[in-house]
């Protein structure tokens, strides 16, 4: 329960990103010529999901804190709902077509690992290391 709560939390505080991200999307469609027009429907149909989408994505992060979970089997867990998640949304605005669906895949477990490396080296392995060398000097 104490996970469902802060997965909750975690979304709300980022979902209003999902019309930003949404709006970002949408100028570079029409810059590359690819969206001239939209109906009301797509609009409100790409708001929408792309908010879930947002939130899910930020709720999902909650995964770290399980401290039963290696590392790594939450990071797997992390990069499947991200994928999912985003590959629905895309899909269902029509932002992927089929035949896309390999380039999608490839991007994203690209931009996945490097963000994830980024992260790890930048931010994770040096507080880890602080830590220890904290934990070290009290002895």
């Amino acid at each position: 329960m104490m996970y469902a709560k802060e997965f909750m939390k975690r979304g709300m505080v980022a979902a209003w990103g999902g019309p930003v991200i949404l709006a970002v999307i949408y100028m570079v469609l029409e810059k590359v010529g690819v969206v001239t027009t939209l109906t009301v429907s797509q609009v409100v149909l790409a708001i929408l999901s792309s908010t879930v989408m947002v939130f899910i994505a930020a709720g999902i992060s909650v995964v770290y804190q399980v401290e039963q979970l290696p590392l790594a089997i939450a990071t797997l867990i992390q990069m499947a709902v991200l994928y999912f998640d985003y590959l629905l949304v895309y899909r269902l605005n029509g932002w992927v077509p089929s035949e896309g669906l390999i380039t999608f895949t490839v991007i994203f477990i690209a931009i996945f690992v490097m963000v994830w490396l980024i992260v790890y080296f930048g931010a994770v392995r040096p507080g880890v290391r602080r830590l220890n060398e904290k934990l070290n000097a009290g002895k």
